[in-house]
């Protein structure tokens, strides 16, 4: 089939937005629309690509491959495995969700309000984070990848400053004040590790020759290619370094809760949801392909830091009066899991890492586009603001309850699966960590049961006694993700199926086995 499926997949939603930017103003209607049109048929191709994708097959499909500067081995070159091809489907479903919660979040301010909001603009700009993210997930060729992976930190940076949330309690300028603090750090803190990056990929090209993944592999094993100890290394630091601020990783994620923060929360879906696992994707595409030997000599310290936003992400989860941080926080406690998994190395552990970059999107989504209907309502985002919700909006309240108890991985919801994985593999090979870590599960449910007591129950306050519950619009984007979260706790074998053959490959790149058990099975 010579059809480039995949580089559809990515031009569809950068061909929307251009002609969703170029709607006139006066179309605002218009323009949400052909963005919604544009995201749909993108989820579409992306169901293409997962129906043509055989998890038993070669390790990457679908696979296009054209010169493009030859003179510095750069080619434009896409193929997926397992763990891409259910990061790209995540992607292409979460977008229209996206979009449809954010419907209303581009409309003209009140009259004479200082600010202009474009509303196709702000439509434009998420499908153009779509077709970055895409192309990133199935880039194969380095160099491809990291254009994108940088590119898309300029729409984001325009989401975040121009676009942010309307709910805040200090004021227009106040708000447009820490709106581009965040978008700001945000930006310096992604385009530092980006720069440090580059220095990488270039490090690269002068051992390897090219930006190929595949002839990268192929040189590694007919021993063609020999890389220094200390150039893996550190050729390793530089691209990690970028992954983990991406990821985010603590200490390098400090710019996540500010940005969470002041964009609106289907903003704050994409960037947590969406952006941030390009981050997680890259380390097992990249760090543990790449460089093999330096992923399992930083393997301690990388565990002991995921150990740490583990803990620190919960800990100051709990703490939070902002709905948005505290799910920000949360997220970072979850990244922790995420790379925990990676850098087990077992299998388990990499196969639930993966999974639960699939459910945390799925969850995070539930949750955050909940609670920003919630915010919309009331104009606040303090958790003190609110009180007897479930009296007043009881639909509203239930998939809050919902999206939160998938939050702290309860049995029967998605994201369940994928911490036990994590937690199984990681005991088996470092079990002081393993056991650590358990800690953030109960800090989880600390932090989630305790917004929802505070928010949903007691008495009703005056201000939300009128508040109404979640509208057509509104249940057609939460309907699905609940629907999904309890379908994937239950069955998770699909995702699985996919998935656990490029887990398998990814483990003979670093030579890595799973332990054997210490009791062996009756016979």
């Amino acid at each position: 089939m010579s059809f480039p499926l995949l580089t559809a997949t990515a031009v569809l939603p950068a061909l929307g937005a251009v002609a969703t930017a170029a709607v006139p103003a006066a179309r605002r209607t218009a323009a949400k629309w052909l963005a919604l049109v544009a995201s749909l048929a993108t989820f579409v191709l992306a169901i293409a690509v997962l129906v043509r994708f055989d998890p038993d097959g070669a390790r990457y499909q679908l696979t296009e491959s054209h010169a493009w500067i030859s003179a510095f081995g750069v080619r434009y070159e896409l193929g997926v495995d397992g763990i891409g091809v259910a990061l790209v489907a995540l992607t292409a479903l979460l977008i229209p969700f996206v979009i449809l919660a954010g419907w209303h979040d581009a409309d003209p301010l009140e009259t004479g309000s200082r600010r202009w909001r474009p509303t196709q603009g702000f439509f434009a700009l998420i499908l153009a984070v779509e077709a970055m993210v895409i192309i990133s997930f199935e880039a194969t060729d380095v160099f491809l990848f990291y254009i994108f992976f940088e590119a898309m930190l300029i729409p984001l940076y325009f989401l975040i400053g121009g676009f942010g949330d309307r709910a805040h309690e200090h004021g227009e300028e106040t708000a447009a004040t820490q709106r581009s603090y965040a978008a700001v750090k945000f930006l310096l803190y992604n385009l530092a590790g980006g720069l440090i990056m580059l220095a990488a990929v270039i490090g690269l090209y002068v051992v390897a020759g090219n930006f190929s993944l595949a002839e990268i592999a192929q040189a590694r094993a007919n021993g063609s290619l020999h890389m220094a100890t200390s150039t893996e290394r550190w050729l390793f630091l530089g691209f990690f370094f970028a992954f983990a601020v991406k990821a985010p990783l603590w200490p390098l994620h400090t710019w996540l809760p500010n940005a969470m923060g002041e964009a609106t929360a289907p903003v704050a879906v994409l960037i947590t949801a969406v952006v941030d696992k390009v981050g997680t994707f890259a380390m097992l595409r990249f760090c543990l392909q790449l460089f093999p030997e330096a992923s399992k000599w930083a393997t301690p310290v990388i565990l002991v830091l995921a150990l740490i936003s583990i803990l620190y992400g919960a800990l100051l989860a709990v703490g939070q009066r902002d709905i948005k941080r505290l799910v920000a926080y949360a997220s970072i406690s979850h990244f922790g899991f995420i790379i925990m998994g990676i850098f087990a190395m077992t299998s388990q552990g990499q196969s639930g890492a993966t999974l639960y970059m699939v459910n945390h999107g799925i969850s995070t989504a539930a949750l955050l586009l909940v609670a920003g209907f919630l915010i919309s309502r009331r104009g606040s985002r303090l958790i003190a603001d609110y009180g007897g919700v479930q009296k007043v909006a009881p639909v509203l309240a239930g998939t809050f309850l919902i999206g939160g108890l998938a939050t702290l991985s309860l049995p029967g919801l998605a994201p369940f699966v994928s911490e036990f994985l994590v937690l199984v593999g990681t005991f088996t090979r470092h079990p002081a960590i393993g056991i650590i870590a358990t800690f953030g599960i109960v800090l989880a449910a600390l932090y989630t049961l305790v917004l929802y007591q505070r928010t949903m129950t007691g008495p009703v306050k005056p201000q939300v006694s009128a508040m109404p519950d979640l509208r057509v619009r509104e249940l057609v984007v939460v309907a699905p993700l609940i629907v999904l979260l309890i379908f994937l706790g239950v069955y998770p074998k699909p995702v699985a199926d996919i998935v656990n053959p490029a887990v398998k490959q990814t483990m003979s790149d670093v030579h890595q086995t799973d332990p054997k058990p210490e009791v062996e099975a009756a016979k």
